[in-house]
């Protein structure tokens, strides 16, 4: 072999029966990853955010604002997250992207005005605290902040999904193509009509803007616990979901494994969530394994991700105030490989002996229910689980 030339890489084929190359290595960046770095603003990876607004923020020169990046842990090349300040009385920059995006307002009030490249007219609407909305496909957009005080918006996107794909800011924010499906006379209203989502039957409202995703009704669903309500938001396409649930006063929800590709953040209401990967089994506090177990407090814009750690993660929440914890949930989609019309499991909500990965109540850790009775007596809240709630299916 020819030694190395200066200045020049040159490969050496290994010694003997050696392997080639490392087996360990440190992650390259990504596209994405890359593209944050350029925008010069902060990133904040982490698998919990106590509180959204409290997250420091600096100049984001591009919109004309201030913002940070949150990438939470196990989510990395499927969904990008970040919070953006508006300044009082000013607007950020107008801006269009090919990915799919769903902004949530945490604080402040304004218009957003949305158009496709070549329209004369824009479709202008209003939000507040607590109006989710999205924006379609390559439409230019503008978020105008109508108060005297900063407006706060947080949002969550398959940008990274997208931008690693393709490998091209320019690509992926001057794309010169229009999706004129994706735009019409309903964008930008909000619409409360429930139908049955043709897959699974579960309660759908197909809307591009919800004004009030913290007080509006849910439908009751009883899937992760007696009364648990949900409703699922078809606001983009079937490349990212959004679902909004809520869990009732003295209840919490059957223990189940999630994909890591999904972010979970605490509109209302107060409790915990129980996160431990899928290698430590149903139950590990009786294997031993309690210390690996997280627990995160959730409060208003508390923020935490599916799967801290790749791969599929139990996740338990428990309502430990005495209104409903209502939660908002973003996620990409698992596509497990088949062909069209294969039958497929919804493994969350079946329960272990069935096939899924639902644990019941009664086959959890006896020290869940014993924690949770010790936590409701302690501050006052009525405890609505029940004796029955615990019993198996053969007993007597």
């Amino acid at each position: 072999m020819p030694h190395e030339l200066e200045g020049q890489l040159h490969w050496h084929e290994p010694v003997g029966l050696t392997p080639a190359g490392a087996s360990r290595f440190a992650r390259p960046p990504r596209a994405h990853d890359r593209f944050m770095a350029e925008e010069g603003l902060a990133t904040l990876r982490a698998t919990f955010v106590p509180s959204l607004p409290a997250v420091p923020r600096s100049l984001w020169r591009r919109l004309g604002g201030q913002g940070v990046f949150i990438q939470l842990h196990g989510t990395e090349g499927a969904l990008g997250c970040s919070v953006s300040e508006i300044p009082a009385g000013a607007a950020l920059s107008v801006e269009k992207h090919l990915c799919e995006e769903i902004l949530l307002v945490l604080e402040g009030r304004g218009t957003t005005e949305l158009w496709l490249d070549g329209d004369a007219e824009r479709v202008v609407f209003e939000w507040q605290p607590g109006s989710l909305f999205t924006i379609p496909p390559n439409a230019q957009h503008r978020l105008i902040n109508a108060a005297a005080t900063p407006a706060l918006i947080f949002s969550a996107s398959n940008l990274p999904a997208v931008l690693n794909q393709l490998g091209d800011t320019e690509a992926v924010f001057a794309n010169p193509f229009i999706f004129r499906n994706r735009f019409d006379d309903e964008t930008g209203l909000a619409f409360d009509d429930i139908e049955p989502d043709p897959v699974r039957g579960l309660a759908l409202c197909r809307t591009s803007l919800v004004p009030d995703v913290i007080g509006c009704d849910l439908p009751l669903d009883n899937r992760h616990s007696p009364g648990y309500r949900q409703m699922t938001l078809g606001m983009t396409s079937d490349a990212m979901t959004c679902s909004v649930g809520e869990h009732r006063p003295g209840r919490y929800s059957r223990a189940h494994l999630l994909p890591p590709a999904g972010v979970t953040l605490c509109l209302r209401g107060s409790g915990h969530v129980l996160l431990w990967p899928e290698r430590l089994g149903p139950t590990p506090w009786r294997s031993g394994f309690e210390t690996e177990v997280l627990r995160l407090n959730l409060q208003h814009h508390a923020m935490f991700a599916a799967g801290p750690g790749g791969g599929r993660w139990y996740h338990q929440v428990f309502n430990t105030g005495k209104i409903p914890l209502r939660l908002l949930v973003w996620s990409v989609p698992d596509r497990p490989a088949g062909p069209p019309g294969a039958e497929e499991l919804d493994e969350a909500v079946v329960e272990l002996a069935d096939g899924g990965t639902m644990i019941p109540y009664w086959a959890e850790d006896p020290n869940l229910r014993s924690d949770y009775a010790r936590i409701c007596a302690e501050t006052g809240i009525t405890n609505r689980m029940r004796p029955d709630d615990y019993r198996a299916p053969d007993a007597a």
